[in-house]
């Protein structure tokens, strides 16, 4: 079979690579638009269950991603001038740009023919092949070309954020929120390597307006953040974003869904089918879970448009509650000042259940108190896990 991989994202890449150690005689090139080692983003996570799912599809690829990613436990949350903390928490992350290095240098291994510096657009010559594969994200040129049939609808978020960087090396997932005269900035922050971390800064569109993040250049704009989030930096710069191609850099999450993923030959992979709120941390690990089902579907013998199909269904079915926990999990903060005046360890332990399609709809106090009492009795546990995703099924259907 030939495949044409437009993207090179992890996606794309880990199926080529996937489809590639299937069956050598697949013909498969993966066209990046960018310069090699040229991507936008810092750290991505993951988590335990991931690492052990990379293991078992593709070994090598797996070992190198384990053995370059920073792992941390327990969650930190700077509320004012006061830290809380939750123990246990657990997962990883890993520099995009290794991830991005570690997946090229196996695709070419397995003799997978990865292009840089290519742009593919919808009438490309390229994407004459058995199968093309739009693995160029939210954004994706292959599937707008086609968007009517595709039904693609894109949602944008109601708070701006900004993906930065720093030296301070995070060692737990830290959560900072700061309040200002114009309303509260909160960020996220992990270690990704023994030397940077992510730091993704959010607020509500009033406060980036008030503090004059929509006319301040760049380097102004790092300087100010740099002093709301002092504390946490421990007098550590932050660093932005040196990509030259990608998106501005204060941004509004645009959620991205799709009727059908395919289209003939042509099918959606990662962020051009589906994006989930960022909050939840599994952009890269849905992308290339969508890799693992997208080359298990075009093993069965039979039509294209079976597999396709088949891939589709699976992959909208596991997706449905991931999606609905995004959802509340952005509400959660787009809603932040119902929450933020409870005492921090109230707050933080809210915090952890704002994927929960019950939490905007009960007092927080209340909430709370039902919640940590729910976790004493085993028997109300099992009840709580088997009643969530059918709660949220039903407030979805209305």
């Amino acid at each position: 079979m030939k495949v044409h991989c437009v993207g090179g994202g992890p996606a794309a890449l880990y199926l080529a690579i996937l489809l590639k150690a299937q069956d050598r005689r697949h013909d498969i090139s993966v066209y990046e638009k960018n310069a090699a080692g040229s991507t936008y983003g810092w750290g991505v996570t993951y988590w335990p269950d991931m690492l052990d799912t990379l293991m078992a599809h593709d070994e090598p690829s797996g070992r190198a991603i384990r053995d370059h990613s920073a792992r941390w436990s327990d969650g930190v949350a700077h509320v004012r001038d006061r830290v809380t903390v939750h123990h246990g928490d657990e997962g990883f992350a890993i520099g995009r740009h290794r991830l991005l290095r570690i997946l090229t240098e196996r695709a070419l291994s397995l003799g997978v023919q990865v292009h840089f510096d290519r742009t593919v657009t919808p009438r490309d010559p390229l994407l004459d092949a058995d199968l093309v594969v739009a693995g160029d994200g939210g954004r994706s040129t292959l599937r707008d070309r086609y968007a009517d049939h595709f039904g693609t609808q894109v949602t944008p978020g109601r708070n701006r954020f900004v993906w930065l960087g720093t030296t301070k090396v995070f060692r737990s997932f830290t959560f900072a929120f700061v309040e200002t005269d114009h309303g509260w900035l909160w960020c996220y922050a992990y270690g990704f390597d023994g030397e940077h971390s992510t730091c993704i800064v959010e607020c509500s569109p009033g406060t980036w307006a008030g503090l004059g993040f929509d006319a301040m250049d760049r380097d102004d704009a790092l300087r100010l953040l740099e002093k709301l989030f002092a504390e946490p930096l421990e007098g550590h710069p932050l660093i932005g974003r040196t990509d030259v191609d990608g998106p501005s850099q204060w941004q509004n999450f645009r959620t991205v869904t799709n009727r059908v993923w395919s289209r003939g030959n042509l099918v959606l992979l990662g962020d051009a089918a589906h994006t989930t709120h960022y909050s939840i941390g599994a952009g890269t690990t849905l992308a290339m879970q969508d890799a693992m089902a997208l080359a298990r579907a075009l093993q069965n013998p039979g039509p294209l448009r079976t597999a396709l199909g088949e891939y589709e269904r699976v992959r909208k079915r596991e997706l449905l509650p991931l999606q609905s926990a995004a959802r509340h999990s952005a509400g959660w903060y787009e809603n932040l000042t119902r929450y933020v005046g409870l005492e921090p360890h109230q707050m933080f332990a809210l915090l952890g259940q704002r994927h929960s399609p019950l939490l905007p709809h009960v007092p927080p106090q209340l909430y709370y108190r039902v919640d940590r009492a729910i976790d004493r009795t085993q028997s109300l546990r099992s009840l709580k896990r088997w009643l969530g995703p059918r709660i949220a099924r039903a407030l979805q259907n209305n």
